[in-house]
């Protein structure tokens, strides 16, 4: 079978982001071709060269079309319709696939990927990623009502073109639903992690502690991107709330928008440790010293419904996750005892809990147990693939 993956944003293994689709790819080229359309924007952004930019065996189809985190709204739109249009001209002059794999975000990559599909009278499976125009809209980066109306009634279509649509969360999932969509449609597939296979041992993480000075501290670690919507405003104010607790330690690592406010913090506070961006193959290491991990967002209906990568890599090595998107996410640390929820936006409620949860050992143990038997049983990636891959197979023989 050939499926043809659209995805804007490629990253692998060597660069600082989750690489759910490297790991995808790579088990599915086993056994099929794969052809990947994307820009070239994350290769420059390689940490390291340990990996193949794509996985063996996967045909690469490169477009260039920069994109950087301290774009504005116009540069961003204008990348998204550059990559959405050579996409198009590219995917009708491959080969044709039995099945198309579109990604978003952004939109405009569904919406190149269904247009292909349609044009070559081919299947093609939407994953929605993020829920957009929703998340743009309500982070007020579409201020037009006429231009919101057109992209909800984009959104609106794609789903109902799509012969099958992979949410990334329950929530996701109702919402899609609540549109009209067949459930039959539609499978959750969780943002996912891959399972170390090793675990880290006592005296690696030792060392690591010495060799950035975190010896007889408790780690408080956010990791992953800098961004408007992940309140990095609020972790630095709970830090300086924890001034005077000289055990506790918030090491951020990471990039993005907030970087300047961090940067300005780690000089004023010796609670706050900021290390540089890690690549993918490294960041279990540093996950695996921490006591805690924090995945925050700014108070948005539209976030409590997202999948954060970061939640499922601190859960791999069995770190307990504090969360503050009250949806699903809130839900899962609530009822499997791995984690803890604050508010959005409420630093002193994070503040006080950390204060309050850090020093109970026996409660924390108990959380990273639990952390790390959900990852391996919910949320390995390597058990996703033959879920997606029957999907793939049941949409390309519906079609012939």
């Amino acid at each position: 079978m050939h499926i043809a993956l659209f995805h804007q944003y490629h990253h692998n293994p060597d660069c600082p982001a989750t690489c759910r689709h490297y790991t995808f790819m790579a088990e599915l080229a086993q056994r099929h071709q794969i052809t990947l359309v994307t820009s070239n924007a994350w290769e420059s952004k390689r940490l390291t060269q340990q990996y193949d930019w794509v996985p063996p065996g996967v045909e690469l189809v490169s477009l260039k079309v920069p994109y950087f985190n301290k774009m504005g709204v116009v540069q961003r739109l204008q990348a998204f319709g550059a990559f959405a249009t050579h996409a198009f001209v590219k995917g009708l002059r491959m080969p044709k696939p039995d099945v198309i794999w579109g990604v978003s975000t952004p939109l405009t990559t569904a919406w190149a990927a269904g247009k292909v599909a349609s044009l070559r009278k081919v299947p093609w499976v939407f994953e929605v990623q993020d829920l957009w125009p929703s998340f743009p809209i309500q982070m007020g980066a579409v201020p037009s009502k006429v231009a919101q109306k057109q992209l909800y009634k984009l959104e609106a279509s794609l789903y109902r073109q799509a012969a099958h649509i992979i949410p990334l969360s329950s929530d996701m999932e109702r919402y899609i639903l609540e549109k009209g969509i067949a459930p039959g449609k539609v499978t959750t597939l969780v943002n996912g992690t891959e399972i170390p296979s090793q675990s880290v041992s006592d005296a690696e993480k030792e060392k690591l502690r010495v060799e950035l000075g975190l010896q007889g501290r408790k780690v408080v670690l956010y990791a992953g991107t800098y961004g408007r919507a992940n309140d990095i405003p609020m972790l630095v104010q709970a830090s300086t709330l924890l001034q005077d607790r000289s055990d506790v330690c918030f090491v951020f690592t990471g990039q993005g928008f907030d970087a300047p406010l961090l940067e300005t913090a780690a000089k004023q506070q010796t609670n706050i440790k900021l290390l540089p961006p890690l690549p993918r193959h490294e960041i279990f290491r540093l996950f695996s010293i921490a006591d805690v991990s924090v995945v925050s967002f700014i108070d948005l209906p539209v976030l409590e419904a997202n999948s954060p990568g970061k939640l499922f890599d601190s859960l791999a090595v069995g770190t307990p996750v504090v969360v503050t998107n009250p949806g699903w996410t809130k839900r899962l640390v609530e009822t499997q005892q791995c984690g803890w929820y604050v508010p959005a936006g409420d630093s002193q409620a994070l503040a006080d809990s950390l204060a309050h949860r850090l020093p109970q050992s026996t409660e924390m143990a108990a959380m990273r147990v639990n952390a790390a038997q959900i990852a391996r049983t919910q949320f390995d990636r390597l058990q996703m693939v033959p879920v997606l891959e029957q999907i793939f197979e049941k949409v390309a023989q519906n079609k012939r």
